[in-house]
């Protein structure tokens, strides 16, 4: 069976990963199986970019093919904020309570109609030294004040989605993997996955 180390610590990302990649017949591995190697430096100033990095840098040590992804909450009357440093918005060591106080507390003299906001996600997929594939995945929504729902996690309570009146943690697990940011980003590089291996089945 092929493997895949996911270059995340995550908990939550790594079950969202395992439960949509799970018909793929794939072993997911998991940075907790490695627990002396440093973490990736995300330093660059987009998704797509800490996404390469992390990528590369876990496959160049672990030699394994390698998927990372970097998402965040992309808010619009905060000038893109909190963006690349969506998981420590609030300081060292990061804390999705804390991200979300600071959130609400910066939104809030910003009325509910300015309150327009995404979630981005951008996933890679490396070997030592060479990114194979890329894809991307947004969501629209918006910031409440009050946080709703227990199945999500991060900012999740928060994000609510106009068009269904629910926050991303009010939906069921299934209903949020349909829509959400990382599940359009993960069907796509799981069908570069699925092309990848073909190929390689019908190479001589």
């Amino acid at each position: 069976m092929p493997e895949i180390l996911l270059a995340t610590r995550n908990a939550g990302k790594i079950r969202e990963i395992r439960y949509l990649g799970r018909e793929l017949g794939v072993h997911w591995r998991s940075l907790s199986e490695f627990p002396g190697l440093p973490d990736a430096v995300e330093d660059a100033n987009s998704f797509p970019a800490n996404a390469r990095k992390k990528a590369l840098h876990f496959a160049g040590a672990t030699g394994l093919l390698t998927l990372a992804d970097d998402s965040g909450l992309v808010v619009d009357a905060l000038g893109g904020e909190p963006g690349v440093h969506s998981a420590r918005y609030a300081g060292e060591p990061k804390n999705d309570l804390a991200n979300n106080r600071k959130l609400i507390a910066n939104l809030r003299d910003v009325p509910p109609d300015r309150r327009s906001a995404r979630f981005c996600c951008a996933m890679a997929l490396a070997t030592p030294g060479r990114v194979l594939a890329e894809t991307t995945g947004s969501v629209e929504g918006s910031i409440c004040d009050e946080p709703r729902g227990d199945n999500g996690f991060g900012y999740d309570p928060h994000f609510l989605l106009p068009e269904l009146h629910r926050t991303m943690a009010e939906l069921s697990r299934e209903h949020k993997h349909a829509i959400s940011h990382r599940g359009r980003a993960l069907r796509a590089m799981l069908a570069e996955i699925a092309r990848l291996f073909a190929s390689e089945s019908r190479t001589p």
